[in-house]
């Protein structure tokens, strides 16, 4: 992609009314802009790293047997009725349709999602059965404040399993946890299993977080067994739920996942049973598993940058090179315009800042977008038939030739 194409422009300034360095730093970069508080649009850079989270989580959701579906956000008021939700989620944004009737903007989508897997497996035959979306939630947060981690409305992949047995859930359920950490690896997240509070469903549900200064959350920490637990029930649960250590160490973070046991609550409600092989009618129990890819997004910002901008992961970064040419030298911009189409034809996404400013904004620029890997074309490399090659996160350069670049 040309440089002097894109549409957006960066920016020095720091945004006024923006606290977190996820959001300072995407805005300035050209990533994303701010529509009102905890709603961005994605530009052209941002949604490139959003999609390739996006799909390194789908990837690893379809190897853990998830069916990818799409669900309405639009969800009708009777669903929410059925559940006993309608008047107990206070961040839902409702609002009335045409003759009167009432929607919700779907925060959450068991309401929807349990019917309509209903309709489809009521034998023991066509369990278990896995779906997920990867879709915008809305939630009416009273303190939108954070940038991506706390939106109104935001990027969520939400997976429900259904399964016909206690067992069968939890050996499922075992499964996301490795899915789970796959995903975060992938995108250079460390993450801890977090043990958090069931509620009425179980006696834990499960967090995965990631350690930085700038966390909202405290979790304790096992450094035995790499595993925490939230501070919301550190009174009850004292001591590592692994190996019983009980020197835990309280540390900030910021949490990317959570998986739920909800067994039969939601399928109760809907009168969703299956047949068994005798015939019997047996409740179906559910999971539910979620990430948040704008939040992810957000998180390794917040985790990878320095004084100068954003240092992306390569399996995120919206493109793999970032191709300078300095000068306006005719000789120059024809020799980076064959480094940039070999490149490409060998599979390599490629960024050219071909704009006509100085060496000095563009190298500020570069660092400040934070792709991986810089290669300079200049009058002095070309002397050399070479070209200089430095890495996002490190402080020197090399010069290669450019027959082995």
């Amino acid at each position: 992609m040309l440089q002097s194409k894109l549409f957006t422009k960066t920016s020095k300034q720091t945004p006024k009314d923006e606290t977190s360095v996820n959001a300072s730093l995407l805005m300035r970069a050209g990533f994303v802009d701010k529509l009102t508080a905890g709603v961005y649009t994605y530009l052209p850079l941002g949604l490139r790293v959003l999609n390739k989270i996006k799909n390194i989580i789908r990837e690893e959701m379809n190897e853990l047997g998830g069916q990818e579906i799409l669900m309405p956000a639009l969800t009708p008021k009777e669903n929410w009725v059925t559940t006993g939700r309608w008047d107990k989620i206070d961040v839902m944004f409702k609002l009335e349709g045409a003759g009167s009737k009432e929607y919700a903007l779907g925060s959450t989508h068991e309401e929807v999602v349990t019917p309509l897997v209903q309709k489809f497996a009521s034998s023991y035959k066509d369990l278990p059965v896995a779906v997920y979306q990867i879709q915008d939630k809305f939630r009416n947060e009273p303190r939108a404040k954070a940038g991506l981690l706390r939106g109104r409305e935001f990027s969520m992949k939400d997976l429900y399993s259904f399964h016909g047995s206690d067992e069968d859930l939890d050996r499922f359920y075992e499964k996301s946890i490795d899915s789970y950490f796959k995903i975060f690896k992938r995108c250079s997240l460390e993450s801890y299993l977090t043990f958090a509070s069931g509620g009425v469903f179980s006696k834990y549900s499960h967090e995965f977080q990631t350690l930085t200064e700038n966390g909202e959350d405290h979790i304790f920490v096992c450094e035995k067994c790499k595993v925490a637990v939230n501070k919301e029930i550190i009174e009850e649960q004292k001591e590592c739920p692994k190996c019983g250590n009980k020197d835990l160490v309280e540390k900030k973070s910021i949490e990317i996942g959570n998986i739920f046991k909800l067994k039969s609550k939601f399928t109760d409600a809907f009168g969703y049973k299956y047949t068994d092989e005798e015939g019997k009618q047996q409740p179906v129990v559910m999971g539910c598993y979620g990430i948040g890819p704008s939040r992810i997004m957000g998180t390794i910002v917040e985790i990878y940058n320095d004084e100068n901008g954003m240092v992306w992961p390569k399996e995120v970064a919206p493109f793999d090179v970032h191709l300078l040419s300095l000068g306006e030298d005719e000789k120059i911009l024809k020799e980076t315009e064959k480094i940039y189409k070999k490149l490409q034809a060998e599979g390599v996404e490629v960024l050219w800042d071909d704009r006509n400013i100085t060496a000095g904004n563009k190298f500020a620029d570069s660092d400040l977008i934070g792709i991986p890997k810089r290669v300079v074309v200049s009058k002095k490399t070309l002397e050399a038939g070479s070209v200089e090659v430095k890495m996002r996160n490190e402080k020197e350069s090399n010069l290669i030739e450019i027959k082995n670049l």
